[in-house]
C-alpha cells in the first residue's frame, strides 16, 4: 500500500507548494510519486506549469499529478439515487430543478474526492500519494465526514434495508411500488457504507497516513495552527511533522523593515516549536520569485528536506488509555492545546459524544467503562480526561472491578 501525506494548513500558506516539491524530490529519488489536488481552487496545474486533469498525468519520471473532479465521480456513482430520489420528489409536485438540486447529499462530493484518493493509494502503482487538500476548515469537515456518516449510514441502513425488501412484495401488488427503492438503490447505499469504513480505515491507519501542517511564521497563522492540532487529534489523525513556509533569509534583516520582520518570524517559529515538541519544523525561505516548475520545486524539496527521507516520518495518533484512579477510572483522551471551556461531554448509550471547537466525535467506549457513570471531566498535559465511576445497578457490589 502506498504511503499517503496529506498536506493541509490555512489557506494561501504554500500547502499546494510543499505537497508538489514533496513529490519532486521523491521522483527525482527514484520513488513514484502521485500528487493530489482535492482542493477545488486546483492551484497544482499552475504550481507544476503542466495541466490537469481527473486522470493520473506523468509530469517526469516516476512523478504524475492529477486534480480530482470530485462533482464527476459523485454523479457518476449516485446516480441510481439521484434519480429515484428526483421522481419521488416530482411525484410531491417539484419541478425538475428543484428535485434535483434537492438529490444532492451534503458533504457527497467531499467524500467521493477522498474515495478518488483511496483507489489511487490501494490501486496505482505508487510509493507514495501526496494530498494536496482545501485550507483547514474544509479539510477538517472532509476528513471528519467518513467517520460521521458511516456512523448514520451503519445505524439506518440495515433496518431500512430489510424493511423495504420484505414490504416491495406486498405494496408493489397493491400500489405499483411506487415510492420503495429499487435493489439499485439500496445497492448503491451500501457500497458507499463500505467503502466509508474503507477510506477511513486508510486514513487512520498508522504507519500508513499522516497529515503533515503547512504554515507561515505569523501569529495569527499559528494561533489557528494550534486549533488544528486539536481538531486533527480529536478525529484521530497523526501529525508527522510541520512545514514553515516563507521564512525570511538572513539577508533580509539588512533594513529596519527586514529586521523587524525576522524578529516576529523568529518569535513565531519558536512558538511552532515549542508547540510541536518531538516534531520535525521543515523550513523553506520566502523567494524573490513564486517556485513554479519543476526546477523550482526541486529547490523547495531539497530545502524541506536535505537528505531525510521525505518518507521516513511516519506518524501514529497517540491513542486513547484507561487507568484506574481509587474507586474510579479515567479515560484519557489525547487533544493538545485544549481548555475545559472549549469541551462538552455527553453520554449517548455506549458512546462519549465529544465536542471540541466545534468539531464533534462520537467514541466507543471500552467495554469497562459501559458499565460506568460519568462524573467529570478537566483538561490539562494535552488532554481531556473524563472520570467514571461503576454504576450499583449495572456492576453488582463486590463484582470484579
Amino acid at each position: 500500500m502506498s504511503r499517503v501525506v496529506l498536506f493541509t494548513g490555512k489557506g494561501g500558506v504554500g500547502k499546494t507548494t510543499a505537497a508538489a516539491a514533496t513529490a519532486a524530490l521523491l521522483a527525482a529519488r527514484g520513488r513514484k510519486a502521485l500528487v493530489v489536488s482535492t482542493d477545488p481552487a486546483h492551484s497544482l496545474a499552475d504550481a507544476l506549469g503542466v495541466p490537469l486533469g481527473p486522470e493520473p498525468r506523468e509530469v517526469s519520471e516516476g512523478l504524475a499529478a492529477m486534480q480530482v473532479d470530485a462533482q464527476r465521480r459523485f454523479e457518476r456513482s449516485w446516480a441510481d439515487v439521484r434519480s429515484w430520489l428526483g421522481g419521488l420528489l416530482a411525484q410531491g409536485g417539484l419541478d425538475g430543478l428543484a428535485a434535483e438540486e434537492l438529490t444532492v447529499l451534503p458533504g457527497a462530493a467531499e467524500v467521493f474526492a477522498l474515495l478518488e484518493v483511496r483507489d489511487q493509494v490501494t490501486r496505482g502503482p505508487w510509493d507514495a500519494v501526496l494530498v494536496d487538500c482545501a485550507p483547514t476548515a474544509e479539510t477538517l469537515r472532509l476528513l471528519a465526514l467518513p467517520e460521521a456518516l458511516s456512523f448514520y449510514v451503519e445505524r439506518v441502513w440495515p433496518t431500512h434495508r430489510r424493511v423495504v425488501r420484505s414490504l416491495r412484495p406486498v405494496l408493489g401488488r397493491l400500489a405499483g411500488d411506487p415510492v420503495l427503492p429499487p435493489d439499485s438503490v439500496l445497492d448503491a447505499v451500501g457500497r458507499l457504507h463500505g467503502s466509508l469504513a474503507e477510506v477511513r480505515s486508510l486514513l487512520a491507519a498508522p504507519g500508513v497516513t499522516s497529515v503533515r501542517l503547512v504554515l507561515t511564521p505569523e501569529s495569527v497563522v499559528v494561533a489557528e495552527a494550534r486549533r488544528t492540532l486539536t481538531a486533527l487529534a480529536l478525529h484521530g489523525y497523526a501529525v508527522d511533522s510541520v512545514v514553515a513556509n516563507r521564512v525570511f533569509p538572513a539577508e533580509a534583516g539588512d533594513s529596519p523593515w527586514g529586521a523587524s520582520w525576522r524578529a516576529a518570524q523568529r518569535a513565531a517559529l519558536a512558538e511552532i516549536a515549542e508547540s510541536v515538541p518531538g516534531l520535525p519544523v521543515r523550513q523553506a525561505v520566502y523567494r524573490s520569485v513564486e517556485p513554479v516548475g519543476l526546477p523550482a520545486l526541486l529547490e523547495v524539496g531539497s530545502q524541506l528536506y536535505g537528505s531525510d527521507d521525505p518518507l521516513a516520518e511516519a506518524a501514529e495518533a497517540e491513542p486513547m488509555a484507561v487507568s484506574r484512579d481509587g474507586d474510579e477510572y479515567v479515560l484519557r483522551v489525547p487533544l493538545p492545546f485544549v481548555r475545559r471551556s472549549e469541551v462538552q461531554l455527553v453520554r449517548s448509550g455506549d458512546e462519549l459524544v465529544l465536542t471540541v471547537g466545534g468539531q464533534r466525535r462520537r467514541l466507543a467506549l471500552p467495554s469497562g467503562l459501559r458499565r460506568c457513570v460519568a462524573v467529570g471531566a478537566s483538561t490539562g498535559e494535552g488532554a481531556v480526561r473524563v472520570r467514571f465511576r461503576p454504576d450499583p445497578e449495572l456492576w453488582p457490589r463486590g463484582a470484579d472491578r
